[in-house]
Order: C-alpha cells, then sequence, then structure tokens
C-alpha cells in the first residue's frame, strides 16, 4: 500500500476502529472508508448486557470516539455491504452503489444465533447486540413486572442473569448444558452456581423450551422439564454465527468465518486482511488449524495486526500468534481466560480457583474464577510454554533481469526492460507492538484489587514456582 491509496474497512466495530487508527499510526496518508451496517459510531459492546440493560449508562455513554484523535476518517454508517468483488477489487452497497479500493479490511463480526422455534415476531423475544437491542429489553421490563428469562448458559446468558438480580429483576436462565460455563472448567462453573444461588437467580439446566405461548401481556415457555414460565422479555443467547453473507460468491472461503493464512490475508485475495470475530486463521503458537476467536481482545489485536500487514504487503508480513486471553465480570467476581481451552482433553487443578486445561500433555489454557493477581502469573507461565514460532519471512522474488537489446530491422529501437518496484517498508516495530499490549490483561483488572503499574510477585505455588516443572498428575476428563 502506498499514500493515495484507499483502503475501506467494513465493519465499523472496535475491530474496525482499532483497524483505522493503526492505519493512521503507521502515517497511511490515503484515504479511509469505515462502513458499518449502525447508524451509531462505534461503542464499546460489552456494555449492551451489562450497564446499558440495567439502565445504568445511557446510550451516549457506552461510544468509544472521545477515546481515539481524529482519524481523518470517511464514515458511511447505516450502510451495508451487499457484495465484494474481489476481482475488480470493489464492495457494493444498496441503491447500485459501488466503492472501489486498494486495500480491504473486512471486520463485520458475528451476530447472535437464531434458536429454531423462537417467536421472533413477538417484541418481547429478543437478541443483545446493539443498542437498540438493549433499548428494547429496557422496554420490555419496564412494560410488565413478570420475570425475565435468558435462554444459553454462555458468558452472556450469565452476564444478563446477573445484571437482572443487580436491578432487582426476578430471572430464570435455561441451558441445555449440567451447568453455566462449564466449559471453563468445574472451578469456574461451580463458582457461577454458587454466586447465581446466593443471589437467587433461577437455573433451569439440562433443560429446552418445548413449547412457546405469546399472549397480550407475557411470554410463556413450556420446557422440557415439566416446568412452566411467565416472561416479561425473553432473551435469546445461545452463541453467534459469523457475519459474512455479503462475501458470498467474491471467492473467499466463508463455510466458518473467512479463511485467513497465518498473517491474516483472507485465503483467495492479496488484498483482502480479516480482522476480529470472524477471521479464521492459524495460530501457530497452538498448531496449523485454522480457528476462529470470538474475544474483545482478540478484536483489538488482530485488527491492528491486520493493518500493518496491508500496508507491509503479503511478502513482508508477519504471522499473528496471540496469546488469546479475555475476561468478564459475574455479580462483581471476575472471571478470567488464558490460552485455548476449547482444545484440551483433560483439565487439572492448579490452584484453588484455577483450572489449567491440557492437550496431549501440554497444558495450553488456564481459567479463574476471581483470583486476578495468581491469573497473571499463570498467564506468564503459559506464554513460556507456548511461545510463538520463530518467524522465517518468505524468501524475495530474485529482481528481473533486463531485455537485452535485440537486433531488428529498426536498430534504433530498444526492448524495454522490467523494473520490480520496491518493497513497502511500514516501519513497524513489532517488539513495540508486543509491549504495548504484554499489559492489556492487566489493565483490565480494577486497581482495587491489583494495580496495573506493577507486576505481582512470583508465583508461590509448586508448579508455578518452577517453570521447569511437569503438570500435576491428577486429571479430569472435560465435560463434552
Amino acid at each position: 500500500m502506498a499514500d493515495g491509496d484507499r483502503i475501506v474497512i467494513v465493519g465499523a466495530g472496535v475491530a474496525g476502529l482499532r483497524a483505522a487508527e493503526r492505519l493512521r499510526e503507521q502515517k497511511f496518508d490515503g484515504e479511509i472508508v469505515l462502513i458499518g451496517d449502525e447508524a451509531r459510531r462505534p461503542y464499546h459492546r460489552p456494555m449492551v448486557s451489562k450497564a446499558l440493560v440495567m439502565g445504568t449508562e445511557r446510550p451516549s455513554d457506552v461510544g468509544l470516539s472521545h477515546y481515539l484523535p481524529d482519524l481523518d476518517v470517511h464514515w458511511r454508517l447505516g450502510a451495508r455491504v451487499t457484495h465484494l468483488d474481489t476481482t475488480e477489487r470493489v464492495v457494493h452497497l444498496p441503491g447500485g452503489e459501488s466503492l472501489w479500493y486498494d486495500g480491504l479490511i473486512a471486520a463485520t463480526g458475528v451476530y447472535p444465533r437464531h434458536l429454531p422455534g423462537a417467536p421472533r415476531h413477538d417484541p418481547r423475544v429478543r437478541i443483545l447486540r446493539t443498542v437498540e437491542d438493549s433499548m428494547a429489553v429496557r422496554r420490555c421490563l419496564n412494560a410488565s413486572k413478570k420475570p425475565a428469562v435468558v435462554i444459553g448458559a454462555g458468558l452472556i446468558g450469565n452476564e444478563f442473569a446477573a445484571s437482572m438480580r443487580h436491578i432487582g429483576r426476578d430471572v430464570t436462565l435455561i441451558g441445555h448444558a449440567k451447568a453455566p460455563l462449564h466449559r471453563f472448567g468445574e472451578a469456574v462453573s461451580s463458582g457461577i452456581v454458587e454466586e447465581h444461588h446466593e443471589h437467587r437467580a433461577n437455573l433451569a439446566m439440562r433443560s429446552e423450551v418445548r413449547h412457546w405461548i405469546s399472549t397480550k401481556d407475557t411470554v410463556g415457555l413450556h420446557l422440557t422439564n415439566n416446568q412452566l414460565l411467565v416472561a416479561s422479555v425473553v432473551v435469546l443467547a445461545i452463541g453467534s454465527v459469523p457475519s459474512v453473507d455479503w462475501m458470498r460468491g467474491s471467492g473467499l472461503d466463508i463455510s466458518d468465518g473467512v479463511l485467513c493464512d497465518s498473517k491474516l490475508f483472507a485465503e483467495g485475495a492479496s488484498d483482502v486482511v480479516i480482522a476480529g470475530d470472524i477471521a479464521r486463521w492459524p495460530n501457530l503458537r497452538f498448531d496449523e488449524t485454522p480457528r476462529r476467536v470470538e474475544h474483545w481482545i482478540n478484536a483489538v489485536e488482530s485488527a491492528r495486526h491486520a493493518a500493518d500487514n496491508l500496508l507491509a504487503g503479503r511478502s513482508s508480513a508477519v504471522p499473528f500468534t496471540p496469546l488469546p486471553r479475555a475476561w468478564s465480570t459475574l455479580y462483581d467476581t471476575r472471571l478470567q481466560m488464558c490460552g485455548m481451552p476449547s482444545l484440551a482433553e483433560d483439565t487439572v487443578s492448579l490452584a484453588d480457583g484455577i483450572t489449567g486445561f491440557v492437550r496431549d500433555g501440554r497444558l495450553i489454557g488456564v481459567s479463574c474464577w476471581n483470583k486476578p493477581r495468581a491469573m497473571l502469573d499463570w498467564m506468564l507461565e503459559l506464554d513460556r510454554r507456548l511461545p510463538a514460532p520463530d518467524y522465517v519471512p518468505e524468501p524475495e522474488p530474485a529482481p528481473v533481469a533486463e531485455v537485452p537489446e535485440v537486433p531488428t530491422v529498426e536498430p534504433s529501437l530498444a526492448a524495454l526492460a522490467a523494473d520490480v518496484p520496491p518493497e513497502f517498508d511500514s516501519g513497524f516495530d513489532h517488539q513495540a507492538f508486543e509491549r504495548e499490549f504484554e499489559s492489556e490483561f492487566a489493565n483490565d483488572i480494577p486497581t482495587t484489587a491489583f494495580p496495573a503499574q506493577s507486576l505481582p510477585a512470583p508465583p508461590t505455588t509448586a508448579f508455578a514456582a518452577q517453570p521447569g516443572a511437569a503438570l500435576p498428575t491428577m486429571a479430569i476428563p472435560m465435560g463434552r
């Protein structure tokens, strides 16, 4: 990429915003067009299932624009890209509008998954993705004093249930698993169950909705455990699907997000990079299998890395090898995760409230329930055990030799010479990039629990204090 080029960013969430920010940090002086399907500028999406739905924050309080300087970006909000043409380098918008690009960053995120049989036409059956979704849930809560119901025992479902209890609203969480957040291990799962019971949130686990009943004022749910619930609002939180329908027919692999190489370039396009939840790429820190990661920190880091690589060009780009991290607060208790627990075959108890996830005898993930100081120690230990592989840059193509002059009938005419354009030098300081995000996980922890300015004391557990020590032998098969 060069100054004067146009880079189009599709997706105006945190990933799209951070990609634009990084382009300007890297002194890209061309045109940036940022397209988003919502009418709002980027905002802090995690607040949708927390502060906004509780009514403790207003929509105007959750924006991200005041954190950033003027990026000199052309905003196209409330516009949904309908089609991508990677051959002509064009994105199409409604009304027959087309927008050419020299480079494209796709960061459209995910949509909540639909529950088959759910009456989505009923205004009291909602999803939680946008500010407008959260405001619609608030209107349902204000219109009726009946309890709230959330279907889905993942992170969003548990956050919503905790938010309801914070405002004194009765709530029932429905899930088909044996316990909420069971994929994070027994320590986390039992911890959240205890918190729900202590705060009097109702759990209906190993259950599903058998019948829906819509009335004038409420929604009824008949569960497979024969329980009948009457709700003022029902929130569907059963997972998500990548927002990639606008790429159909583009030649890209969108079977699960967008298939990328390790550098976040879309397979089949040399000028398209992917960021955030829709990127399916091989994290070489773990293996060569492409996977998606749906975490806020990953959206930030991948967006900045994708922007760097787009400017550098594919041959000069470097692999994206983060150590995934995520966190949430439930009932004022901190849940943290690091690594890739979903790949584990077994779990081990590393310490009180801390679970290790193991594959082939190798620690590949850690989860923690309300142990923020210890979690930073284990994150450093996991980073040591899962180092990013050394990267060997692709060899530069050999320069094309000049075509010798060939005698012809017209000896004054010379053959053309082929010149190889110089590679773009992004000037990106990779070490500075790593240092910048090294403290991201710590900065998310409240300073009352652990100051972000300093690192904790060395681990006191036997395993953590001896970095070369073997994993504990007490292994527990993961629930599937």
